[in-house]
C-alpha cells in the first residue's frame, strides 16, 4: 500500500484529511458500519491496509494505536431496518455520512474507499473529496477507517449473538454462510436480518 508520506493527512493541495470506509454491506444481518479517520500530521502508524487482509488479531491491536494516536476518529451505522428501507447503497451512503458528522474536527478534505461519495455538506459548507476504488489499500486514512470500523462491526454482532441466539452472529458475523441458512430456515429471521436480501425476501416481495 501507498505510505502515509505519499497521500499525508495534511497536505498544501487538500489540508486535513479524512479518510472513511465501510464494512459489512454483504452480511444477511446487522447494521452496515462506516468509520472516520483523520490521521495526526506526522503519524505513523506500521502496518494499516485492507482490513480484509489482516487478522483479528491485528486488526484489533491497530484499531487501538488508531484510536489512540489518531487526531479524530468516529463510528456510526445504519441499522437493519434502514438498510431494507432505504436500500443497501444508500444506506451505506448514511452511515457515511453519520461519520463524518461525529468527527469531532472538521476535515478540509475527504478520501471515501469506492466509487461513490455520500453527502459531504458540514458546519455549513460543501466538502471537497475523492472516491478511491481499492482506497482501504492505498490510502493510511482510508485504512484506518477501515480497520475501526470492523473491528465495531464483529464486536456488535458478537454482542448480537447473546441477544439472538441459535444463529450464530458471533462466528459468521451474518454472512450468509451454509450454517447460517440453517439457522434461518429452523428459526426464520430475527428483527436483525435484512428481509429486503436474498433468500430471506418475502415472495411477494420479488
Amino acid at each position: 500500500m501507498k505510505s502515509e508520506r505519499e497521500l499525508p493527512p495534511r497536505d498544501a493541495a487538500c489540508g486535513l484529511v479524512a479518510g472513511i470506509d465501510e464494512v459489512g454491506r454483504g452480511p444477511l444481518a446487522g447494521p452496515v458500519v462506516a468509520a472516520a479517520v483523520i490521521l495526526a500530521a506526522g503519524s505513523s502508524i506500521d502496518g494499516l491496509d485492507d482490513s480484509k487482509k489482516l487478522t483479528e488479531k491485528t486488526r484489533n491491536r491497530l484499531a487501538g494505536e488508531i484510536r489512540e494516536h489518531a487526531l479524530a476518529w468516529s463510528i456510526a451505522w445504519a441499522d437493519a431496518a434502514e438498510i431494507d428501507c432505504l436500500n443497501i447503497l444508500q444506506a451505506t451512503m448514511l452511515a457515511m455520512r453519520r461519520a463524518l458528522l461525529g468527527l469531532s474536527v472538521v476535515p478540509d478534505y475527504v478520501r471515501i474507499d469506492g466509487n461513490r461519495l455520500p453527502d459531504l455538506r458540514l458546519s455549513g459548507r460543501q466538502l471537497s473529496g475523492e472516491a478511491v476504488p481499492g482506497g482501504d489499500g492505498k490510502v493510511a486514512t482510508i485504512s484506518a477507517a477501515s480497520i475501526i470500523a470492523k473491528v465495531e462491526r464483529d464486536a456488535m454482532m458478537k454482542r448480537m449473538d447473546g441477544v439472538f441466539p441459535g444463529y450464530g452472529f458471533a462466528q459468521h458475523k451474518g454472512y450468509g454462510t451454509a450454517g447460517h441458512l440453517r439457522s434461518i430456515e429452523r428459526l426464520g429471521p430475527c428483527q436483525q436480518h435484512r428481509r429486503s436480501f436474498r433468500p430471506l425476501r418475502m415472495p411477494a416481495d420479488n
